[in-house]
């Protein structure tokens, strides 16, 4: 049995810097090398009628389907597909007019290579990301990408390390390239990551959150004042909205306020709402991003909101706490 090194804290220290260097100048050796091949790859992308299909094995598989899915977030559908099981039946998942991106450092993979005559067959275009111009993926292809790096971060020089770094990197400037030619915006990237937070932020509405009906408070300007705390108690917002008859706002009265009359040791039993309202009060639209009102609430140091239609009509109202159960905030 071979007996395992004792342990060298120095030299993983050394090695996982040595390997940070290496990877590090793999990625910057490659950016002189992004020239035509790879504006005609995006273009290539961009023209396709069905979808990119990302191949590769071992190590470069594990990148293609990262390479796939980062593609797919970002506006341009794509998928994985492994070029064994390609073989033996998943070859139907490609179809006329999909671009295929074949991921081999060495350019001979056999599984891939053994399914390129079927993929001319189907008429599809083949852009090869690799290490080896002569290499039979890198002939037989439409476009090369070139992956080539000087050696690998592993010390035995064997282990895909550098390379796939740079696979990766590459795959990832396909993706940015992409969407910005395709003008993606971050309500897109929002519709296709609904679960996140971004998601949250971008596809969730004030009228999605804000309280609605016989939750608003709401007091008309001759409503006593005891009569307005008691609506402000009921409904637990921290605040009520003054209302004219047909029910545009003209007003607030918020705990707040409330501190400082009491703090200024007034007799608050002669008020009405009309004495203590503040005029003016800010406002949301109701189609507004619950995000917006998030920020117009920190801009103007408030915890509550009122939310109005086009009319400058009542409809709602929303504070910091219902964001929060929301996640916007």
């Amino acid at each position: 049995m071979r007996l395992e090194r004792k342990f060298d804290a120095g030299r993983a220290l050394e090695l996982a810097r040595r390997t940070l260097d290496i990877e590090a100048q793999a990625l910057l050796s490659l950016k002189p090398r992004v020239g035509q091949p790879f504006a005609d790859a995006v273009a290539l992308i961009l023209r396709c009628r069905g979808r990119v299909v990302v191949m590769g094995m071992g190590k470069s598989g594990h990148v293609g389907r990262k390479v796939a899915s980062t593609l797919s977030s970002t506006g341009t559908p794509a998928l994985f597909v492994h070029p064994a099981e390609a073989s033996h039946g998943d070859l139907g998942m490609v179809a006329a007019g999909d671009v295929v991106l074949a991921i081999s450092n060495s350019g001979e993979s056999d599984e891939l290579i053994a399914i390129m005559p079927v993929l001319r067959r189907l008429d599809v275009s083949l852009i090869a990301m690799t290490g080896r111009r002569d290499s039979t993926l890198g002939r037989h292809a439409d476009l090369r990408i070139d992956t080539t790096v000087d050696q690998e971060a592993c010390p035995l020089n064997l282990t895909p390390t550098a390379s796939t770094t740079a696979q990766l990197a590459l795959g990832d400037a396909l993706a940015v390239a992409l969407l910005d030619a395709r003008g993606f915006r971050e309500e897109d990237f929002a519709r296709s990551h609904p679960g996140g937070a971004l998601g949250r932020k971008l596809l969730t509405h004030v009228r999605d959150v804000m309280r609605s009906g016989d939750a608003v408070p709401r007091v008309s300007p001759n409503t006593a004042f005891t009569d307005m705390m008691h609506e402000m108690t009921r409904k637990g917002l921290g605040a009520t909205a003054i209302v004219d008859d047909a029910g545009q706002v003209l007003g607030i009265f918020t705990d707040g306020d409330l501190r400082r009359l009491v703090e200024n040791g007034q007799d608050l039993r002669a008020f009405c709402a009309r004495d203590v309202m503040r005029v003016q009060p800010h406002q949301v639209r109701e189609g507004a991003l619950a995000a917006d009102a998030a920020g117009l609430m920190e801009q103007h140091r408030v915890t509550s909101l009122l939310v109005v239609d086009e009319t400058g009509l009542l409809v709602g109202a929303v504070n910091s706490n219902d964001l929060m159960r929301a996640k916007v905030i």
